[in-house]
């Protein structure tokens, strides 16, 4: 008996290290791994909103919910069974309980959409360098002010892969998901099903514009980035734009996360973030020749 206990407590343990293993793993990738749960980690003060969010209002609410339900279904099943009942009620109704159970959804609700309207105003509303952000605290304490766009970059769905356009400089590229051929040449180790030919580069610490769109005979699309705590539709003939400001490099996955087609889900989208001096160079050799020759400038993925 004591063995099997000790069996079972090591196998709890070593799954608990392991999802925190994976967690970490994640972050590190900017990707899900297997066996995590939770969010993504945040990188950007609107994935922060979202975690504050997610972790301090949805969770405490769904699990009280889930509370108050047991414990009726517990009350139900010892005070109202056949055999403590065995002639059965005849009410038809209780004025109390219905206006509770009117009355209590919708509270549950305002406290859920209030919070959340918030997070979306943060994601939809250009910086200025004036307007504070709420950060790491759901409720604005601690807000994270949030400097003004310096670069603007214009996402495309096509059918099925994404053109990237950097607006002020002209320049444009790209991004198709490496095919299992391609990815077997490649000597680092990369996702499958989310590593691109070209990905979006970005400099650390800086805001940038996003503005979404799809080619005007294509489909809906969705440019997602769930690090950045970003989703916004693409869809044809109209101008959407989002904005994040990562503040750590690395390679942050996402997806199109609106169906579209045949080849929804080999559409990736792949940001990089690099260091402002990586960045410069970067954009430098675009300018000056092709978009294979300006990756070649930027390190190794590890």
């Amino acid at each position: 008996m004591t063995g099997q206990f000790l069996r079972s407590f090591g196998t709890v343990v070593g799954t608990a290290l392991a999802f925190g293993s994976t967690v970490a793993l994640a972050q590190e990738q900017g990707h899900p791994v297997p066996g995590q749960i939770g969010l993504q980690p945040a990188v950007t003060p609107i994935m922060d909103s979202v975690h504050a969010f997610h972790d301090g209002i949805l969770l405490w609410t769904i699990s009280l919910i889930t509370l108050l339900v047991l414990v009726l279904l517990v009350v139900v099943m010892v005070r109202f069974n056949a055999k403590a009942n065995p002639k059965p009620s005849t009410n038809t109704h209780n004025t109390l309980i219905e206006i509770a159970w009117t009355v209590l959804p919708i509270l549950i609700l305002v406290v859920i959409a209030i919070p959340s309207f918030s997070v979306l105003t943060d994601q939809l509303t250009m910086p200025d360098g004036e307007r504070k952000y709420l950060g790491s605290n759901i409720f604005s304490f601690g807000d994270v002010e949030v400097p003004a766009p310096e670069l603007t970059v214009k996402a495309t769905g096509e059918q099925w892969y994404w053109n990237y356009e950097y607006v002020d400089l002209g320049l444009t590229f790209d991004s198709n998901m490496l095919k299992d051929s391609e990815l077997a040449t490649i000597k680092t180790s990369q996702p499958r099903l989310l590593a691109v030919t070209n990905e979006l580069v970005v400099p650390v610490d800086t805001t940038v514009r996003v503005q979404v769109t799809a080619s005007p005979n294509g489909v809906i699309h969705a440019f997602a980035v769930p690090s950045f705590g970003i989703k916004i539709d693409a869809v044809p003939g109209k101008l959407n734009e989002t904005w994040f400001n990562a503040r750590k490099t690395g390679i942050y996955y996402g997806q199109c996360s609106e169906l579209c087609g045949q080849d929804h889900a080999f559409m990736p989208v792949a940001v990089r973030v690099v260091t402002k001096e990586q960045y410069a160079l970067w954009i430098k050799t675009l300018g000056e020749g092709f978009v294979e020759d300006a990756n070649a400038t930027l390190p190794e993925i590890e």
